[in-house]
């Protein structure tokens, strides 16, 4: 029997220590000799819980123990987690972590340290939740020159725009409604101005160069200046307004190009149809060409699945480590300003002529429910720098987004 310990006993760790006893016969099949939780590290009680015997308080517990061969890791957050993964790691002990906001800022100093030490780190669940896309991106596209991944990376924020595009209900509402079903946050921060969504971006941009792409290097923009009128603009023109996380790479030059920001999806792109808290990876490589990945991208049990799916494979491989491509050298982004993109921009009225003569490829774009005093159109490609010297000869811009080509 293999003898695993979780740190942390909220929403994943619970649902991971469930599992176990769920899918006992799965887990079974997978692990013969089968694998047996004996601990979880919490600061708190569980009297009532089946599992209140194993909790702990300290973390040597667990490190010293010698029958302790995987760690799950569902703290959240840098600290303790960092400090807790990496002695685990440093004493051949593998971890298996649903920490993005651990693996974006610590990912490649963790995965040499298991390296050095003959075990593994793995981070399945730190992106979509119960989604397979770390994997997949480590085993099965290897072979591919990946040029382009697109995601809607946070449930919350696609719940909130799905209601929104839906049901014409307000920004301020919506988010009401979704820290009421548990969804987002009192501080929802994170969530609605794309952070969480940005670390998600960045871990995977950093697996599909194999350097480290800091998330805090990427142009970050949430959703929260999204309001209706812009939500009743984008269906006019058969889109519907999504946050993503974009990453690029130019086959020619090698570089990258990451932003996370909202974007106006057509409906003839796959990731259109993703709605309520869906999220999915969308995924383009030089001979395989379109992929998607799809499913919840959080919750108790599909993220503790992607997490259990991790221990797993560390069971089977003991004494040895799984290698994941990610280095510590840093990965140069491009000039955002240089990128080319269309927009949809809304303006002031009188701006409507000169507007049409600057912006390249200008296209009006009428709503009866808009003010009266406001215009908007779309432009054709161009580069960003571009638009912001044009921008920037009108006398009040109002929303600028951007928009997302098949």
């Amino acid at each position: 029997m293999i003898k695993v310990a979780v740190l942390g006993f909220g929403t994943v760790g619970s649902g991971v220590v469930e599992l176990f006893d769920i899918n006992r016969d799965s887990v079974k099949r997978r692990v013969p000799e089968g694998v047996e939780v004996k601990y979880i590290l919490d600061l708190r009680e569980f009297p009532d819980s089946p599992y209140a015997d194993r909790v702990v308080h300290d973390f040597d517990t667990i490190l010293q123990d010698p029958e302790i061969r995987v760690i799950c890791e569902t703290m959240g957050g840098r600290e303790p987690a960092f400090t807790f993964s990496k002695k685990a790691l440093e004493r051949g002990i593998s971890v298996c972590t649903s920490n993005k906001e651990l693996v974006a800022a610590h990912g490649p100093e963790l995965l040499r340290i298991a390296k050095e030490n003959n075990c593994s780190y793995l981070f399945e669940a730190s992106v979509g939740g119960g989604i397979p896309i770390i994997r997949p991106m480590n085993t099965s596209l290897a072979p591919e020159y990946i040029t382009r991944i697109i995601g809607i990376l946070n449930g919350t924020t696609n719940y909130m725009m799905t209601r929104m595009e839906q049901e014409d209900i307000s920004f301020e509402d919506v988010l009401k409604d979704a820290q009421d079903r548990g969804y987002a946050e009192r501080n929802p921060e994170a969530d609605i101005e794309g952070h969480d969504a940005c670390r998600k971006i960045a871990i995977l941009s950093s697996l599909m160069c194999g350097k480290t792409v800091r998330y805090e290097d990427i142009p970050c923009e949430g959703i929260s200046h999204i309001s209706m009128l812009d939500v009743a603009y984008a269906r006019s023109i058969g889109r519907a307004i999504k946050l993503l996380g974009v990453s690029q790479r130019d086959w020619q030059t090698g570089t990258f190009y990451v932003r996370t920001a909202p974007y106006m999806v057509p409906a003839s792109h796959p990731l259109h149809g993703v709605e309520d808290v869906f999220n999915a990876v969308f995924v383009h490589g030089n001979l395989v060409d379109n992929l998607m990945f799809y499913g919840r991208g959080a919750g108790k049990f599909p993220t503790a699945s992607a997490v259990v799916s991790d221990m797993l494979d560390c069971a089977l491989n003991i004494g040895e480590n799984i290698p994941i491509r990610w280095s510590d050298e840093k990965m140069e982004l491009s000039d955002p300003a240089l990128n080319a993109s269309r927009f949809f921009v809304r303006i002031h009225k009188k701006d409507l002529e000169k507007a049409s003569g600057l912006f390249r490829g200008f296209k009006e774009v009428s709503l009866d429910s808009a003010p009266a005093d406001e215009a908007a159109f779309t432009t054709g490609s161009m580069k960003e720098s571009s638009f912001e010297d044009c921008a920037k000869q009108l006398s009040e811009v109002r929303q600028v987004i951007r928009l997302l080509e098949d």
